[in-house]
C-alpha cells in the first residue's frame, strides 16, 4: 500500500496509567522492566494522520512532552507551529487528559470531547479550567455515532462505550463518558478502531469492532484478579472499567469471531505479564495472531 496515500497511527505511549514501570511498584513486572528485561512503556495515547504532516492526538498523557520528543512527526517548526492539529479524549480519566496542561504553551488548542467528558474536566476536575487560564481553548463536541471530518481524507465516528465504572466527580451524566473511536480513510475505506477502555464486549460494540481493518483495544489486565492476587488493590480488572485479556469470556476468546484484521492490545496495566516478551501470557497473546503494542509502534491502512 502506498504509505503517502493511508492512514498512519502511531502509538505514542501503550501503558496504562503509570507507565511501565509504575514509580511506586515492586510487582514483578515492573521489577523485572528495570532490570532490563522488559521494555519501559509511557502512559496511553495514540498519534493520527492522513498526511504525515498534520496530526491528531487520541488522548493527552502525563507523558505527553517525552512522547513529542521522541516522534520528528510531532516536532514544531522553524516558529511555533506545530503539527499538532487537536486532541480527541475517549474518557476524562487523568492518564489521559492532564498532558493537556502539558500543552498550555499552545497559541491555542482545539478539542474534541463528549459533553459528559467536557463536565468532568471542567467541573470535576478543573483541569479544563485552569487550561483556559493559559491558552484558548475551541471546544468541539463529539457526539457519539456521528460522523466527524478532521482533515482530507480522515474522518471518524465516536461510540459510546458502557461502563459501571465510578462516576468520581458526580456528574451524573450515563452516556459519553467513555467512547472509542473508529477512524476511516475516505481514499482507500481503510478502517482503525481506538478502544483503549472498555469493560464488556456488548454486541453493540461487537458491531463497531467488526471486520475494521485494524483494533487497538484495551489490554489493562491479564486476568480479573490480577491487582488481588499481587495484593495490590481489592478491586478487579472489571471493577476498574477494564476486559481482562484471558478467561473464557475475555477479549481474547471473543475477538477472534469479529473478522478484525490486525489486533493490537494497548493501555497494558505494570502488572500484566504481557508486557514482557518470552512470558507465556504474552506468547498465548502472539500464537492466537494478536499482538501486543510498544511505545513507537506505527500502523497505517
Amino acid at each position: 500500500m502506498n504509505g503517502s496515500a493511508s492512514v498512519l497511527l502511531r502509538v505514542l505511549g501503550s501503558a496504562a496509567g503509570g507507565g511501565s514501570p509504575q514509580w511506586n511498584c515492586g510487582c514483578p513486572v515492573c521489577a523485572a522492566v528495570r532490570s532490563g528485561a522488559g521494555l519501559a512503556r509511557t502512559q496511553s495515547s495514540v498519534a493520527v494522520s492522513a498526511d504525515r504532516r498534520r496530526w491528531f492526538l487520541i488522548n493527552a498523557s502525563p507523558d505527553v512532552r517525552a512522547q513529542i520528543e521522541v516522534f520528528p512527526g510531532l516536532h514544531p517548526r522553524d516558529d511555533r507551529t506545530t503539527p499538532l492539529e487537536a486532541v480527541l479524549l475517549t474518557d476524562a480519566e487523568l492518564d489521559h487528559t492532564l498532558g493537556l496542561l502539558l500543552l498550555r504553551e499552545a497559541r491555542a488548542l482545539r478539542l474534541y470531547a463528549t459533553q459528559a467528558v467536557r463536565k468532568t474536566l471542567f467541573d470535576g476536575s478543573g483541569i479544563l479550567r485552569t487550561l483556559e487560564r493559559y491558552c484558548p481553548v475551541e471546544w468541539h463536541a463529539v457526539i457519539p455515532d456521528a460522523d466527524l471530518a478532521l482533515a482530507e481524507g480522515l474522518s471518524c465516528r465516536a461510540f459510546d462505550v458502557p461502563t459501571v465504572k465510578r462516576d468520581r466527580f458526580a456528574t451524573g451524566m450515563d452516556h459519553g463518558r467513555v467512547v472509542g473511536y473508529r477512524l476511516a480513510d475516505e481514499r482507500s475505506g481503510g478502517t482503525l478502531v481506538y478502544l483503549p477502555g472498555v469493560q464488556s464486549l456488548t454486541p453493540a460494540l461487537h458491531g463497531e469492532i467488526e471486520g475494521c481493518d485494524c483494533l487497538l483495544i484495551d489490554g489493562t489486565c491479564w486476568r480479573d484478579d490480577e491487582l488481588v492476587r499481587l495484593g495490590l488493590a481489592g478491586k478487579t480488572s472489571r471493577d476498574m472499567g477494564h476486559l481482562p485479556i484471558d478467561g473464557p469470556d475475555g477479549s481474547l476468546a471473543q475477538l477472534p469471531s469479529l473478522g478484525v484484521g490486525r489486533t493490537i492490545f494497548v493501555h497494558m496495566n505494570n502488572t500484566n505479564p504481557v508486557l514482557l516478551e518470552g512470558a507465556p501470557e504474552r506468547r498465548t497473546v502472539e500464537e492466537s495472531g494478536m499482538e501486543v503494542a510498544m511505545d513507537g509502534l506505527e500502523v497505517q491502512v
